[in-house]
């Protein structure tokens, strides 16, 4: 298969892109988060291949993209205080689940009794939903356990071949994939973070907001994963990923040594630090992940700097770490998947 990429702008390629939809083919689409792989969320044979594309676990559930509240109806009830959060953050970087019907294929859902549903910001991906007329289950347009795309380029390295189609509409401007949040079990619960915040949400709610216990941790055996990113190592680069965490100075002191007595023994070795620390660690070919005073630039930056050491053949990694406030829970999130949560405290 040919894999073309156009501009996600171009009437005539979101004509395409609806076009495949509609026959049950794949469409790598950028959103303000990353970019996803999508298909026609009620074509079952249709979201069997994305599972097969992505090489991802069909216990994985997926998240369905709409245009308008207008779609909600025949795929969900809503349940309480849904409202309130689409008037505050729809469109925009927000996943809720919802109770579903029969409409949605237990494909989509990994057999769960909850559909989630998010409606994305990013224009030109509002223009292509509009088009298509269809809810797009979309996970993110990587190969399981890859760094996420947040280019088209991203989604061409790991999906030449697999897809017809990608609509590039340029860098993601979050970079990290949308807030899960269950309202369906009572407490509102963050299953995973994201640039919507438990702050945020716990103030347009009015009430306190609970986070799923393995947000920070590996699911247990006998735990479900009710959201997406939860069970499997994700979101990490072919080296090993360890991270640091400490007193600032015994943090520095740890990274260097640590780098530099894995060339030693002949490895291939970076570090991922922040802006403020990048002289101090000059010698450890340091990777600049953002300021440590800016947690949504670490974000943004995160997952093209993980893609960026595969290029660079990097074989062990070690990362300084962000509080897990804000959006530096999402950080950790993903660092810490990313990492196997291997972490090492000085």
């Amino acid at each position: 298969m040919k894999t073309q990429i156009l501009d996600a702008n171009s009437p005539e390629a979101v004509a395409l892109a609806a076009r495949l939809f509609s026959q049950g083919e794949l469409v790598g689409f950028p959103t303000e988060t990353v970019y996803g792989l999508g298909a026609n969320a009620l074509d079952r044979e249709a979201v069997l291949s994305i599972f097969a594309a992505k090489g991802r676990p069909a216990d994985n559930p997926l998240i369905v993209h709409i245009w308008n509240r207008d779609q909600l109806e025949g795929l969900c009830t809503i349940p309480e205080g849904a409202e309130k959060l689409m008037d505050a953050f729809w469109p925009g970087p927000l996943t809720m689940l919802f109770p579903r019907t029969e409409k949605i294929p237990d494909e989509v859902t990994a057999g769960l009794p909850t559909v989630a549903i998010r409606m994305p910001s990013m224009p030109c991906t509002r223009r292509l939903l509009q088009v298509c007329g269809l809810p797009i289950a979309a996970p993110s347009a990587n190969r399981s356990g890859r760094p996420s795309p947040t280019t088209a380029a991203h989604v061409m390295e790991d999906m030449e071949g697999r897809i017809p189609l990608i609509l590039d509409g340029g860098e993601c401007q979050v970079g990290l994939e949308s807030t899960v949040l269950d309202l369906t079990h009572g407490q509102p619960t963050i299953l995973r973070p994201g640039g919507i915040t438990r702050e945020m949400i716990a103030e347009t709610l009015g009430t306190e907001v609970a986070l799923a216990g393995s947000i920070l941790r590996p699911l247990q055996p006998d735990e479900k994963a009710l959201s997406p990113g939860m069970r499997y190592k994700h979101y990490a680069p072919k080296g090993n990923v360890t991270l640091v965490e400490g007193g600032e100075e015994a943090v520095l002191r740890e990274l260097r040594e640590r780098c530099l007595a894995d060339r030693q023994e002949g490895r291939r070795s970076c570090v991922l630090c922040f802006t403020e620390h990048l002289e101090a660690l000059r010698d450890c070919d340091p990777h600049d992940i953002g300021s440590r005073t800016d947690d949504r630039e670490v974000a943004h930056r995160l997952f093209d700097t993980l893609r960026q050491l595969d290029h660079e053949g990097m074989e062990t990694i070690y990362s300084e770490v962000v509080p897990p406030e804000g959006v530096g829970l999402a950080v950790m999130n993903r660092l810490g998947r990313a990492a196997a949560f291997r972490t090492i405290r000085v």
